[in-house]
């Protein structure tokens, strides 16, 4: 199982502790993964890590694919793999209603038809085979329509990329069952290696791919670690994170991560968080998340028993086990046991 740094998105101010990420990349990580919401975006920060290091791949978990057309984002994933010596690994996602229509205003439309198409459009983009044509539900390629000049022509990408590996985020099973039939990696999101949830969908995925795609296909889990002789306050730190995915993260009736938390089997405490935190009592919200939850989908306390729980990722299927730590010690722990 390979290891990668998930940093995520960024707080008010943005920064990067680059020295962890130099250091991840001594000790043998495969990758470190940017994310976005809706402050800082995934890509500027990817090209920040990719133009300071050497050997460590750099992806985007995730590009909110509504905020951009399938082309706009096979030209960046063609830039940054290339001004890194093909270094990028392009992870792609629906994201929710609530940020696709409130913040970028546009329409959430069907998130499993949007993903195919997006996916058969960068494919096409990077083949070059012929001008780029696509007609579909979500994207009309060349554009036809209302307000259409008439002049629109198919295109041919100017530069010559390679196919970058796709990663798509799914969680729901559906979603899970198509990313592992169309795409090169799978991004789930709060996984739990003592909950086989996303084993079945993945399986199904796979058979209706075919070929020997089963021993190419990513799983990119990411954990929460945090390292300290404390197992309970390390929890601690868990919780907040866990509170504002299955409490906030969507409206009642449509939070995927609250789903998540049922099928695990924590469908009282995931409505009991979502009450307080849709309430405005975040602090409560945090505190009605179980320690179970918090450690079924995490790496804490000391580094005995972050190294021993690790074998659990790489035993349910995991073949890259995305970090999201703040603790160079933490990094090391993981390097020593799996690397």
């Amino acid at each position: 199982m390979r290891l990668g740094l998930n940093i995520g998105y960024s707080g008010p101010r943005i920064s990067i502790d680059m020295g962890l990420v130099h250091e991840v990349e001594r000790l043998g990580f495969h990758s470190v993964w940017c994310a976005e919401a809706y402050g800082s975006d995934a890509v500027t920060p990817a090209a920040w890590i990719a133009a300071q290091t050497t050997t460590i791949k750099v992806g985007t978990a995730i590009m909110q694919m509504p905020a951009r057309t399938p082309a706009m984002a096979a030209m960046t994933a063609t830039t940054l793999d290339q001004l890194s010596g093909g270094r990028f690994l392009m992870g792609i996602g629906a994201s929710g209603p609530q940020v696709v229509e409130g913040w970028h205003g546009v329409a959430y439309g069907n998130p499993i038809a949007r993903v195919r198409e997006y996916v058969e459009i960068l494919r096409q983009v990077w083949a070059r085979e012929r001008p780029l044509e696509h007609q579909g539900r979500h994207y009309q390629i060349p554009y036809r329509g209302p307000g259409a000049t008439g002049l629109a022509k198919p295109l041919k990408s100017t530069i010559h990329g390679r196919p970058i590996p796709i990663y798509v985020a799914a969680i729901g099973p559906q979603s899970v069952e198509q990313a592992a039939e169309i795409a090169d990696g799978l991004l789930p999101a709060f996984y739990s290696p003592f909950h086989g949830v996303y084993r079945d969908p993945v399986a199904r995925g796979l058979q209706k791919a075919g070929a020997d795609k089963a021993t190419r296909f990513d799983i990119a889990a990411s954990a929460i670690v945090v390292q300290g002789d404390d197992v309970q306050a390390c929890l601690a730190l868990v919780k907040p994170a866990l509170a504002l995915y299955v409490g906030g993260m969507g409206a009642r009736g449509k939070n995927f991560y609250n789903e998540l938390a049922c099928r695990y089997g924590f469908e009282e405490q995931a409505k009991k968080i979502q009450d307080l935190y849709l309430g405005g009592k975040k602090t409560e919200a945090i505190a009605a998340v179980l320690d179970a939850l918090a450690d079924a989908v995490s790496l804490v306390g000391p580094k005995e028993r972050i190294a021993e729980r690790a074998s659990a990722w790489k035993e349910s299927g995991v073949t890259t086990l995305l970090c999201a730590l703040k603790q160079p010690e933490a990094a090391r722990t993981l390097a020593g046991a799996l690397l």
